[in-house]
């Protein structure tokens, strides 16, 4: 059992190699369950959040019971789900639990919520996914006794990302063909893996924020990254950059 926000990290880094090895969407999925079973995790999906779209037609990657899938979709619970909603409006990942929206006034948010917690989708941790073009996803996971250690969380977030990228590209929902990244990318997302700022790197580098900014989403899009997090870590592991 590792400890510490180090070793979370580090078995990331490893989680993020696992990853490049396998061909099946079905081995992300298990790699993922793998990981997340030991902090209390049971069910775990990877979906598009389009509430034009038929939900079931958006998941990528679905370890939900079969059932509550299928009431889901079939109530078009899309439109109403407030974890849904909130992984719209968020760029970071987050906590949620059914307690938080017991006094909601919706009576469709409440019948969403008691209805997966009669599945055991009673508290989670989501990943939300913010594509290009206005592409809208998350990882979600759940279950209902989670035991979330310090360091776990940031870990978690990174593995999320790295493996939904990792399913959309072995479903060819996403095809990133990547190039070379300049000097000047290189650099902003090296102090970037060394925690700092844009403005930071800016002072650092004697550059505008602006124009680290735009930098580092060059070198995004060139990594098939879909933020600073995730671009550091392709970064790091195909030896781009180093600590």
């Amino acid at each position: 059992m590792l400890h510490g926000p180090f070793q979370y990290g580090q078995e990331a880094f490893t989680f993020i190699e696992e990853l490049d090895r396998v061909a099946t969407t079905s081995e992300v999925m298990d790699a993922m369950e793998r990981v997340i079973a030991r902090f209390g995790f049971e069910f775990l999906i990877f979906t598009g959040l389009d509430v034009e779209q038929r939900f079931d037609l958006q998941v990528l990657g679905n370890r939900w019971p079969q059932e509550f899938l299928e009431l889901f979709t079939r109530n078009h619970f899309i439109q109403f789900d407030p974890i849904a909603r909130l992984s719209r409006q968020s760029a970071a990942g987050f906590e949620w639990n059914e307690s938080s929206y017991a006094h909601e006034r919706d009576p469709r948010v409440l019948e969403i919520m008691d209805t997966a917690a009669q599945f055991r989708l009673r508290r989670g941790f989501v990943v939300p996914i913010h594509g290009p073009s206005g592409y809208e996803a998350a990882v979600g996971m759940a279950g209902v006794d989670l035991e979330l250690p310090r360091g776990s969380i940031p870990a978690m977030y990174l593995m999320g990302l790295y493996a939904f990228e990792r399913v959309r590209r072995l479903t060819g929902a996403a095809a990133h063909c990547k190039r070379p990244l300049t000097q000047r990318e290189r650099e902003v997302l090296a102090w970037a893996a060394h925690g700092k700022s844009a403005w930071e790197i800016g002072e650092i580098l004697h550059i505008a924020k602006r124009t680290v900014d735009e930098h580092a989403q060059s070198a995004f899009r060139k990594l098939g990254a879909v933020n600073r997090t995730q671009a550091v870590a392709i970064a790091l592991r195909d030896r781009i950059i180093a600590l």
